[in-house]
């Protein structure tokens, strides 16, 4: 079918237009063959030629070389290979259906032979490309790669670790795009200058879209590729953290689904190593507004790691966010999701370990009162994961160092779980960090334990009075009639 096809081709050479820059909606659907580019109106030529690309409907007549595309690069002269590229370029605009693959497999066979010439042509960089071969293949990247994923109703959006990755049937022709896009966008050949005015805002806002596909290769690739644009194209960049940020409010705010979290985490790790000191305004407040709210959906065990690495690189270049980012943590805190708790104290223990004494002080009285109500959890992870925290020399010398505060609002904590606790591993725990207490300051550590009993005594008397008085009034109301619709208490 594709000879068929390449026999209607023009063989005049067709004077490219590079204004034509817009993408338009290349959501094509994916029924066998359709070519991509088939309702573009011809530009420049002849008009016998402009008639003969139109009846062929198959290649927009502003990519149309006047080469044979099926020939390959060695045949050709040095002189003529950019036009043979964008030949081969326009061939690979011919989309097929892949979820059935009984259909057109010779055809799809020589695009995927296609893609590898391309591949292996750009990666070669011994020639400059042309503007015309950096429009063609922006087109051919954006008819085989932008499209729309089908709904998906599983609980999560793909953010759960038991839902299973789907895959795309067409990822190994998709594959190929992807490495011919990377290899192009990382070429020496590649003139940043020209190529910006095709890999546009629009261009780079449909990639972004592409990262919610369940495809895991497919985000890797997308990772990638996004990554090389933001280095190449610095122009490009306060754009593409906008759109990103734009993703994780929607995300966070609006639906907790989304597929790509993880790796666009990743790429801003890398983005914030390379932020100069002092940090920007607008780099503090990604942090306080986009880092520590995304700790606020139920999936951030899919991407904690990557974000608790984002978060990690905010407090080495400037340590006095670490107050900041505790209290957001201590804002968010679950409730009733056991796991969350025990992924939070992991990432407190990471941010302990690099804070300083002054920033420590700042938060000191509200983040134990917090681990003490993680040290009496019924949960025996969360408990033991809250007591570990004395594991830590640093943490244990900034808790020495303000004992004074700390031990009496840690001391009822530590005392039930030794007197109520049901786990022995959690107990034991308990009792060598009150060992470790009572040898730190034995009169504090007294006062503390007198203090504690004082009040369990106070609190006991105030519950038997509450009963008393409950039972009196029991004993009062079972001696009055009842009439009408009064209320009666069942024992």
């Amino acid at each position: 079918m594709l000879k068929q096809i390449l026999s209607k081709l023009p063989r005049k050479s067709l004077k490219p237009d590079s204004d034509e820059s817009s993408w338009g909606d290349s959501g094509l659907s994916s029924d066998s063959p359709r070519v991509a580019g088939k309702s573009q109106r011809p530009h420049g030529g002849s008009s016998t030629a402009a008639k003969r690309a139109s009846s062929s409907a198959v290649f927009p007549a502003s990519m149309v070389s006047g080469f044979e595309p099926l020939v390959p690069f060695k045949d050709v002269a040095n002189a003529e290979k950019m036009n043979l590229f964008v030949s081969k370029l326009s061939l690979c605009c011919v989309m097929f259906d892949f979820s059935d693959p009984s259909k057109s497999v010779a055809d799809k066979d020589v695009k995927r032979k296609t893609l590898v010439e391309l591949v292996d042509f750009v990666a070669c960089g011994t020639m400059k490309f042309s503007e015309p071969a950096i429009l063609a293949l922006c087109r051919m990247c954006a008819f085989n790669l932008f499209r729309v994923f089908p709904p998906n109703y599983r609980t999560g959006g793909g953010e759960n670790d038991d839902d299973e990755p789907m895959f795309d049937p067409s990822w190994p022709h998709l594959q190929l795009v992807y490495e011919l896009l990377l290899k192009f966008i990382s070429s020496s050949c590649l003139d940043a200058k020209v190529a910006k005015k095709y890999i546009d805002h629009s261009f780079i806002a449909r990639l972004l879209e592409l990262f919610d596909s369940e495809d895991p290769r497919e985000r890797d690739c997308l990772k990638a590729i996004l990554h090389r644009i933001y280095g190449k194209f610095m122009v490009h960049r306060p754009y593409i953290r906008k759109s990103i940020n734009n993703i994780f409010y929607r995300f966070v705010f609006e639906t907790e689904k989304h597929s790509g979290i993880g790796e666009l985490l990743e790429i801003f790790g890398s983005v914030i190593t390379g932020f100069a000191l002092p940090l920007k305004e607008e780099h503090k407040i990604f942090l306080w507004r986009v880092l520590v709210p995304l700790h606020k959906p139920k999936s951030i065990g899919v991407y904690f790691q990557q974000l608790s690495y984002c978060v990690m690189q905010f407090i080495e270049k400037e340590p006095k966010l670490a107050s900041i980012v505790i209290r957001g943590l201590l804002k968010y805190w679950p409730a009733t999701n056991s796991q969350k708790e025990v992924i939070f104290l992991g990432e407190l223990e990471e941010i302990l370990e690099v804070i300083n004494m002054v920033e420590f002080q700042r938060i000191m009285v509200p983040l134990f009162w917090r681990i003490g109500c993680c040290i009496n959890s019924l949960h025996f992870q969360v408990a033991e994961r809250a007591l570990f925290l004395w594991n830590n020399d640093h943490i244990v010398n900034l808790i020495a160092h303000n004992r004074q505060v700390i031990l009496p609002i840690i001391f009822p904590a530590l005392d039930r779980s030794v007197q109520g606790h049901w786990n022995p591993a959690v107990v034991n725990l308990t009792h060598n960090i009150r060992k470790m207490f009572l040898e730190m300051d034995e009169k504090l550590f007294i006062y503390c334990h007198n203090h504690f009993k004082e009040e369990e005594t106070i609190l006991t008397s105030a519950a038997e009075k509450r009963k008393e008085a409950w039972k009196q009034l029991e004993h009062a109301a079972s001696l009055r009639p009842v009439t009408g619709n009064t209320a009666v208490l069942v024992s």
